[in-house]
């Protein structure tokens, strides 16, 4: 590829959709991100669009584009699709190379992906049974304190004494949360105590697959810094977290995207399926 291309990863997920354009120098040169509504084709078709826009480019100038996430097949502009556990693990160690541990926290679930040193997937465990510990258990209880979920992880740095929520279902929580109010625990503190109940169950999914010196955090959820904490803590290690972190799929996507056109693969194929 004499010549600058540029190729995009779209990561469709339960809440958000997003995008990322990636050039041939393997430059992130423009992003997006958009809420995910019943119309999750024109949403993420949306993010696409927003991405060029912020790489100043047009959409005919993407060589190529990769649909993953929860809503892949929904990227019908697309021409590669790739498994968000793939494009996780590919983005993880595009921005931290000795990633060796991937936990990825998203609207729905949680996922925990152990790689090689060449980015193979050794093992994978996730948690699609249940929301608990996820983006919507997070969610749920903010609204049972009244807050936004952006408020949780301020909050719970301002906590003394964790309060212990044993509830795992995030309907139990969301009572469990209540009640906890109403016997006048302070709000911070049972904030921090959901962190740990994530945190420990987080762990709990990653010793499925072994934990590893270098671990990188990805997904929305990555944006609280509290359970962030929460995780350090319990792990006794500092984990990566980068700005990015909610991108971390697309540009993955991306990745894989341009490493196709490397290859000499025909952009104008359709619907290749990627899962490892």
């Amino acid at each position: 590829m004499a010549d600058k291309v540029y190729v995009a990863g779209v990561d469709v997920g339960s809440t958000t959709a997003k995008a990322v354009i990636l050039d041939s120098d393997r430059n992130i040169v423009g992003k997006s991100l958009q809420d995910v509504s019943p119309r999750v084709a024109e949403d993420a078709e949306t993010a696409f669009v927003k991405a060029c826009q912020d790489a100043g480019i047009d959409r005919e100038q993407v060589a190529l584009i990769t649909g993953t996430g929860y809503g892949r097949l929904k990227v019908r502009f697309g021409s590669l699709i790739v498994t968000e556990i793939s494009c996780h693990a590919k983005g993880s160690q595009f921005i931290y190379p000795n990633t060796r541990l991937t936990l990825d926290i998203g609207g729905q679930d949680t996922k925990a992906i152990r790689l090689g040193p060449n980015g193979e997937i050794i093992d994978f465990s996730m948690n699609d049974k249940c929301s608990a510990g996820t983006g919507r258990f997070l969610d749920v209880c903010a609204d049972a304190l009244g807050h936004s979920v952006a408020d949780l992880g301020p909050m719970s740095e301002r906590s003394k004494r964790p309060t212990k929520i044993t509830s795992t279902c995030t309907v139990f929580a969301e009572t469990e949360v209540s009640n906890q109010l109403a016997r006048g625990r302070k709000p911070e503190d049972i904030v921090n105590g959901l962190h740990h109940s994530i945190a420990e169950r987080s762990i709990s999914l990653m010793r499925r697959v072994g934990i590893e010196d270098e671990i990188t955090f990805t997904g929305g959820v990555s944006r609280n810094t509290g359970l962030v904490r929460a995780l350090e803590e319990k792990l006794g290690r500092k984990i990566n977290v980068s700005p990015l972190s909610q991108w971390f799929g697309a540009i993955g996507g991306a990745i894989f995207a341009l490493e196709e056109l490397e290859k000499g693969n025909d952009p104008s194929f359709t619907q290749l399926e990627v899962s490892s």
